[in-house]
């Protein structure tokens, strides 16, 4: 007889796999500006990461960089949370990076964690890492 589980036995919810959106990541991969792309597609997380990317990547950033990093990376999160929960998400177990969609967020949550070190914001910074070691252990340090 074989038995077949459909769920963690050891209490670990699913890993959440939020869907793709096809036409916002053709616009970025044809090199689209991403603030056309978040204009476009508001609630696409990715559009946002490269946003926030290029801010806190700026060569010599000056500090409204970082606000810039910080304000984008704070949009794509949050578009991030209203993904996850619409897809089962309950605050808590697995979205991992090796689901391509998962990485706008997750792109979004780290530098929404370096521009919060960045201007001394030690909790976010904390609680950012945490969300990262909890969605994926192999992304936070």
């Amino acid at each position: 007889m074989t038995v077949t589980h459909s769920h963690n036995l050891l209490g670990e919810p699913d890993p959440t796999l939020l869907p793709g959106n096809p036409e916002a990541d053709r616009e970025l991969a044809e090199g689209t500006p991403p603030a056309e792309v978040a204009a476009h597609h508001p609630t696409v997380s990715a559009a946002w990461a490269a946003l926030a990317e290029t801010a806190i990547d700026r060569p010599e950033r000056r500090l409204t960089d970082t606000i810039e990093a910080y304000a984008y990376a704070r949009t794509g999160y949050h578009r991030g949370l209203d993904a996850l929960r619409r897809n089962g998400w309950k605050g808590f177990g697995p979205v991992p990076w090796s689901h391509e969609p998962n990485r706008g967020f997750l792109r979004c949550v780290t530098v929404l964690a370096k521009a919060a070190e960045a201007i001394g914001e030690h909790d976010e910074q904390e609680r950012c890492t945490q969300l990262l070691r909890d969605c994926d252990p192999s992304l936070a340090p």
